[in-house]
């Protein structure tokens, strides 16, 4: 859902002119000589560079869906054009352009926006910074008063040659221009201050300009030819696979960068400017319809693709742009400076562009982006990515990096350590951490067979899968121990008991053989059990790990039938059998008694009643006997649960079952979409606001979780709903939603989604959607803002995925993307 900017008046856009006017002329300043420079990289027509710069500004600049970014010729396009001139020539590849436009909209129209953001920032980074390289070498040629070679390889390999043929002149302007480059933003003093309002890329080729100018120096300097001259596109020729590869290179290259550079624009302005001084958000689908429409235009006008440029967007904003128009009034001025200024352009030395556009290269490979991929520990698919974009070229750079990327993803699920010690008491204590595959197999048995025979062995398994390779071999290791007079437990992590199938007491016999059925049981039961950081988590206190390590105490339990105890062949096989049999011996029971006494019995209960009563059996008989202990000591000392736990009234959702904690741990509200009401809201529900007060000033309870889920009917109804339906307290009190809905129509706001996808539906977006506003209106609570300000309350997210029995935390911040992220939890969190 999107929401449509408010229609501005004729008053604000006159009020905001003399505001864009002078943003855009910071931005043709920076573009107009970066325009040449990248052409020239190219090896395309210079033309081409002014032509890509204007129809960027003016076509992509009106119909893009991110008002303050601006487009045109991209460093991150050059090598993949430069590859194209000199295959197929320049007039193909302006055909070429055109056809990867075309490409740009069909994928605008399948709106698939931001799917394509959801590759690897590493493979993003490593691409462009690979690229950088490239140009950077390429260039360094010019700079030095040569020519570059075809490929990056030959020329490294040419430096030497090229270093001992210098020429003083280019060397010389080129030094300039980096100069200028490097110390523009660092003059001091008041005129410094004056001075630094003009682009340090205008002054740097000025002065370089001036120099050779005013000195007389014979350099090869611009050349434009006539706009009479001015070559236009032919029909591709050459091989058709190959013509669309080409076509996909340019049309994801380039759409990934224009998507990534208003991604960025857009938290440029959020983290500069007042909420009521914003533009709207990207409309990130009608940003790559404007790149598309921009890209056919360039290509079928003899200009090089079009893409979005970060480095110019930030030059608008920086410059307080308020509007699109700043972005077309850049590219009128291109226009005007291509048919005004030919004179004095042809003046500017191609080695002051060329210094210009390595300094360019240079910086794309950056400091900033190498940490961030250091400290998400991807740094070999970053760097794999740079080496092969600099040997292969773009689409095999692209390629090894998704494949090591892919590797690197299955190691880190494969990966299995094993470690085993000798504790003081003689125990013998295995760790497995991870999935035990095949592949840990050799590992495991070397470390079992180390363990002595009669010895007592604990197994710690921390893992979510056993395949049957690893099964087997634990079960034959286990037999074996056990056979030669050694003792052996089995155990999840943090102590939770666990059972291997085969492994028989006189209380629990063997139910299966087969690897599915190993059975783990949750930490919340286990002594010292406790997550890092989610529900029911860390902030338990130390009296709460006196708990036993039974698997009974687990209140789902006896509805899972997990535990019954008596013998195999007189257990309840289903629900319907034991209705029928307790219905039977109830009549048999009334047949044997009197007549007055079954004249005063009560009247039988109904489906419901008794469904409840045999529950409540169930519970006094399996579960009652292993946490009356607890209960006890709760009744004598309190409750004192670590967190407010609010989620939806869903009978799906088992707050025990999906947290893994139990009786004292947490304090639950439940209500239909697990909404927080505003304070003073109207059709207000102060139940909700008591129990937040009551939690967070009387329990002192240490975080507050807001838990959505999958599926919601409240979401639902929410999306569903009509003006002018009848008020009924069911659509009155999710009123108290709107907010929510409105959240997730709005531009302003970032987006929520589960980390790895997109929402599957409108549905879903609601729900993770409504759980971020509903953790805002908790902070409009005067008692969590006082304990937020303390610094004494956590407030947590949570999404419940039903049909996947999976559970998401909602991450801090905002990713890479804006978005804010539910991660999942997995068996390690």
């Amino acid at each position: 859902m999107t929401v449509s900017s408010p229609t501005r008046t004729t008053r604000e856009i006159r009020k905001d002119l003399p505001a864009d006017l002078s943003a855009s002329i910071a931005v043709f300043l920076i573009a107009l000589p970066l325009s040449l420079g990248i052409a020239l990289a190219t090896g395309a027509p210079l033309q081409a560079g002014l032509v890509a710069a204007a129809v960027g500004g003016i076509v992509a600049g009106r119909l893009g869906g991110a008002p303050l970014q601006v487009s045109g010729p991209a460093a991150g396009l050059t090598v993949v054009t430069a590859e194209l001139i000199q295959r197929y020539g320049w007039r193909t590849t302006c055909a070429i352009t055109v056809l990867a436009g075309a490409c740009q909209l069909g994928l605008a129209a399948l709106r698939t926006a931001r799917s394509a953001l959801m590759v690897s920032p590493a493979i993003v980074h490593g691409l462009l910074a690979g690229i950088g390289v490239t140009i950077a070498l390429a260039q360094l040629h010019i700079v030095l008063g040569g020519n570059p070679q075809s490929s990056s390889i030959d020329n490294v390999l040419g430096l030497p040659a090229q270093l001992a043929d210098l020429h003083p002149a280019a060397l010389g302007v080129s030094t300039l221009t980096l100069a200028v480059l490097l110390a523009w933003p660092w003059l001091p003093g008041r005129a410094g201050r004056a001075l630094r309002k003009a682009p340090a890329a205008l002054a740097a080729v000025a002065a370089a300009t001036a120099a050779a100018s005013l000195s007389g120096l014979a350099l090869p300097r611009v050349d434009l030819p006539s706009w009479r001259s001015h070559a236009l596109p032919e029909l591709p020729t050459g091989p058709v696979l190959g013509i669309l590869a080409a076509v996909l290179t340019i049309a994801l290259v380039g759409s990934v960068q224009s998507l990534l550079s208003a991604v960025a624009t857009d938290k440029l302005i959020a983290s500069e400017r007042r909420t009521d001084n914003r533009p709207p958000r990207a409309d990130l689908n009608r940003e790559l319809w404007g790149q598309g429409a921009a890209n056919i235009v360039s290509g079928a006008l003899g200009g090089l693709p079009v893409a979005g440029v970060a480095v110019r967007s930030v030059a608008n904003v920086k410059s307080g742009a308020v509007s699109r128009r700043s972005t077309m009034l850049h590219g009128l001025w291109v226009v005007l400076a291509a048919g005004l200024l030919v004179p004095v352009l042809d003046l500017i030395p191609l080695a002051a562009l060329a210094a210009l556009v390595m300094a360019v290269g240079v910086q794309m490979v950056s400091i900033t982006h190498m940490r961030t991929v250091t400290r998400h520990r991807e740094i070999v698919v970053y760097g794999t990515t740079i080496v092969a974009v600099v040997l292969g070229g773009v689409l095999e750079g692209v390629a090894i990096g998704i494949a090591v990327a892919v590797a690197l993803a299955l190691h880190r699920l494969a990966r299995t350590r094993i470690t085993a010690e000798r504790e003081d008491d003689g125990v013998h204590r295995v760790w497995a951490r991870g999935q035990l595959t095949f592949l840990a197999v050799p590992r495991l048995s070397r470390v079992l067979n180390q363990i002595p025979h009669d010895a007592h062995a604990v197994i710690e398994l921390d893992g979510s899968f056993m395949d049957h390779a690893a099964y087997e071999t634990l079960h034959d290791w286990q037999e074996s121990h056990l056979a030669h007079g050694g003792t052996l437990e089995v155990t999840g992590r943090a102590g939770s008991s666990a059972r291997l199938p085969g492994t028989t007491s006189a209380d629990e016999p063997d139910e299966s053989e087969e690897p599915d059925a190993f059975e783990r049981v949750a930490g919340s039961t286990g002594p010292g059990a406790s997550g890092a950081g989610g529900p029911g988590g860390a902030s338990h206190h130390a009296d709460r790990s006196r708990r036993g390590t039974h698997q009974c105490c687990r209140p789902w339990t006896p509805w899972q039938n997990h535990c019954d105890h008596r013998p195999a062949g007189t257990r309840t096989v289903t629900a319907a059998a034991a209705a029928k049999a307790a219905a039977a011996s109830t009549e048999a029971a009334e047949e044997s008694k009197p007549a007055a006494e079954q004249a005063a019995s009560p009247a039988p209960r109904g489906r419901g009643a008794g469904q409840l009563a045999n529950g409540i059996s169930a519970f006094q008989r399996d579960t009652a006997p292993h946490v009356r202990d607890e209960l006890a000591r709760l009744a004598r000392e309190g409750q004192r649960p670590s967190q407010l736990f609010l989620t939806c009234a869903d009978s799906r959702l088992v707050t025990s079952m999906i947290t893994a904690s139990g009786p004292g741990d947490l304090f639950t509200v439940r209500n239909v979409g697990n909404l927080v009401p505003l304070p003073g809201a109207e059709s207000t529900d102060d139940s909700v606001a008591a129990a937040i007060e009551y939690a967070v000033d009387v329990l002192k309870v240490d975080s507050i979780t807001v838990c959505g889920h999958s599926g919601c009917g409240a979401m639902q109804a929410l999306l569903s709903s009509a003006p002018g339906t009848p008020m009924t307290p069911l659509r009155r009190w999710l009123k108290h939603g709107l907010p929510s809905l409105e959240r997730m129509a709005s531009r302003h706001h970032a987006w929520a989604r589960i980390s790895g996808r997109l929402p599957a539906d409108a549905v879903e977006q609601l729900c993770l959607t409504n759980v971020v506003q509903q953790l805002e209106h908790l902070r409009a609570h005067e008692s969590v803002a006082r304990r937020l300000a303390e610094g004494t309350l956590e407030l947590h997210g949570m999404y419940f995925h039903v049909g996947e029995a999976q559970a998401y935390l909602l991450s801090e911040g905002e990713d890479f993307f804006d978005c804010r992220v539910f991660d999942s939890v997995g068996q390690h969190a």
